[in-house]
Parts: C-alpha cells; structure tokens; sequence
C-alpha cells in the first residue's frame, strides 16, 4: 500500500483542513496523521492554545473518511516516527516552503517523497479564533 503521512497541530479544525486532508488521501492506500501534542502546540502556537486537547483532536480526526490512522507526538518525535512508519509521501500545504519541511530530510534519504499540497482558500484557525475573540 502507498502510505500518506501528514502532521500538524488539527487545532479548532476547517474547512481547509478536511479539503488538505481529503486531497492527501487521494495520493495513496492510507493516510497517517500525527497530531502535535498539547505542549507542542502551545511551543508553536503560544499560550492559550490548543483550543481543543490531543484526544478530542484525535477522534475528530479518526471520524474523517479521508483518515485512516491517527497518533500523538512531539516536535522531538517527528524522526523517529517518520524513520519507523518509512511513508511514501509526507505531505504539507503549499503555504509551507518545502525548505522548511520537518523530516524531508528523513523521508527523501529512504526514497520516499515530499508533496506539497495546493491551498486555494487558506484559512487559519489562530485568524478565526482571533474572529471569534472580537466578536464575530
């Protein structure tokens, strides 16, 4: 099977995402996504996140079509995660440069690849919190 692999913090999750995650699970068998940690979403996005705990993030994930696995980790982790499942992808959204790609370096050494994902409507869920905070 040709296995897909992503990883972000699924914080307070849009439309945006399930249209990534959607695209992500057509280029393969299988979609993995790893969920940042609690802590390392507040080490990303500051205090006062994640909106939304790891578990919950996780079984909203899980109940996706698009999704078929699942798990927690560190920024530390990363590696060793990627290292040990040996995806074929490891797919980000555009609005990423692909210099900054955590564990490209990993996934090109084994011949896997990196696939950056077009984002045609970007949405930001630190924009729509920020929305919500100032009253709509």
């Amino acid at each position: 099977k040709r296995v897909v692999f992503t990883n972000g913090c699924f914080d307070l999750l849009h439309a945006g995402h399930i249209q990534f995650l959607e695209e992500a699970r057509r280029r393969g068998d299988a979609l993995v996504v790893a969920v940042d940690s609690d802590e390392s979403v507040r080490q990303v996005k500051g205090e006062g996140r994640p909106i939304i705990g790891a578990g919950q993030r996780l079984r909203i994930l899980a109940a996706l079509a698009a999704v078929d696995y699942v798990t927690v980790f560190t920024s530390d982790q990363l590696p060793e995660l990627l290292a040990t499942l040996r995806p074929d992808l490891l797919t980000k959204g555009s609005n990423y440069p692909a210099e900054q790609v955590a564990g490209a370096e990993i996934v090109h050494r084994y011949g896997g690849q990196v696939v950056l994902l077009p984002v045609t409507e970007p949405v930001s869920a630190s924009d729509l919190i920020q929305r919500i905070k100032n009253g709509g």
